[in-house]
């Protein structure tokens, strides 16, 4: 996938498009060949102990409530947590094949480890890393993980012009809490916007396809109205400790600027900070990270015309529509949909899952984020399921997405 497939943006339907997009032509690249849609991202690895651990969420006391404050009050809030935030904020400018595109990232420790998106850095010949005091430098990425859309790049600079920011628990992140972006949304360095969480456990389209030709699925991200626009994916979405809980990586829209780039329209998506924590460690010792797999498919956002027609016992759940052959759920035991309904692509008779681990799953989106922040390939979990009207448990050995 290049970056025009995920800049691609259309007037007529809604859809989902990375946010770092920001392109520009780089003149030695322009008539080159196009690269083939399979060319391999070149990932280093670095020698590191496999217990690579992040800095431990500091104690602190819950974000404040701004509401109460005066405007003085406020702005003075705001702009202290800017000064102190800002320095471990970062600009990317990446060349590829293509000719290039900027981002943002941050610091998440003092050995030169920068956090991105993926498609910020996907296919880069040369990373420049440049910080909001002035610095310029080339980075190294020396880890990418296509199904959560990160990445993290290294720079070799004193440890003393680092500012790591440290990662909140996104469990404790609330609907309605305020949040703030920092990014360089069309290279408009060290911007600063402000919102609120709109959601929580929401699910994007991964990077990674499947052999069915269909991608997988990322969860457990945050919707936000903090404007984010191309140039801000992979900065940080905080709280008003300064607390990173989510990585800026994509927008919904229907609107484009006059250059064809996606413009903010109030719904953004950031990748959760747990799932940062869980993932960023693997990139920085391994240049990889392995998901547990089950190997299903759901559809979600069941109506209630097509539960009556399924003959679905109760409303919440992840349905199975289809269970891919030799997959942990096939030789679990599983069952896909195998009888047609009126509704394409949505067969009667599979399994609904309606627990996991003794946990409720009201939604795929559940199952999905319960198994990408807890479990590992490997791990052994229990289903609840429904089946011909009857509640059982499955045991189940997760295997790793191919």
């Amino acid at each position: 996938m290049n970056k025009k497939t995920i800049l691609l943006t259309s007037l007529i339907i809604l859809l989902t498009t990375a946010a770092c997009g920001f392109t520009f032509q780089i003149p030695r690249f322009m008539g080159g060949e196009t690269p083939a849609p399979t060319a391999e991202v070149r990932v280093e690895t670095v020698p590191a102990s496999p217990q690579v651990t992040l800095p431990a969420v500091p104690t602190l006391s819950s974000p404040p409530d701004i509401s109460g404050l005066s405007y003085t009050e406020r702005d003075a809030l705001l702009t202290a947590l800017y000064e102190r935030v800002s320095p471990g904020v970062v600009s990317l400018l990446v060349e590829n094949e293509q000719g290039g595109s900027t981002g943002s990232g941050f610091v998440i420790d003092r050995q030169g480890h920068i956090v991105t998106n993926y498609h910020v850095v996907e296919d880069a010949t040369e990373v420049e890393v440049d910080f909001l005091f002035g610095l310029k430098v080339r980075g190294k990425v020396i880890g990418t993980d296509l199904d959560s859309d990160l990445a993290v790049v290294k720079v070799d600079v004193p440890e003393d012009v680092l500012v790591p920011l440290p990662l909140g628990d996104s469990d404790q992140v609330k609907v309605g809490q305020t949040v703030i972006a920092i990014g360089n949304p069309f290279q408009l360095n060290g911007t600063m916007t402000l919102g609120i969480v709109s959601a929580k456990g929401r699910t994007l389209e991964s990077l990674r396809q499947a052999e069915s030709g269909s991608f997988f699925t990322a969860g457990d991200i945050i919707q936000t109205d903090a404007a984010i626009n191309p140039g801000n994916s992979g900065g940080p979405l905080l709280n008003l400790n300064g607390e990173v809980i989510g990585v800026n990586r994509a927008i919904r829209t229907t609107g484009t600027t006059i250059t064809g780039d996606p413009v903010n329209s109030g719904i953004g998506f950031s990748i959760s900070s747990n799932i940062v924590r869980r993932v960023v460690p693997e990139l920085i010792a391994n240049g990889k990270y392995d998901y547990p797999y089950l190997g299903i498919t759901s559809r979600s956002n069941l109506t209630l015309r097509m539960i009556e027609e399924l003959g679905l016992p109760r409303q919440t759940g992840a349905y199975v529509t289809a269970v891919t052959p030799g997959s942990p759920a096939d030789r679990a035991g599983l069952r896909g949909g195998s009888r047609p309904t009126s509704f394409t692509g949505l067969p009667a008779g599979g399994d609904l899952i309606v627990g996991i681990d003794g946990k409720p799953v009201l939604t795929f989106d559940d199952l999905l984020s319960y198994l990408i922040k807890n479990k590992k390939p490997g791990d052994t979990v229990t289903l609840t399921i429904v089946r011909d009207g009857q509640e059982k448990e499955v045991n189940l050995t997760l295997g790793k997405r191919p």
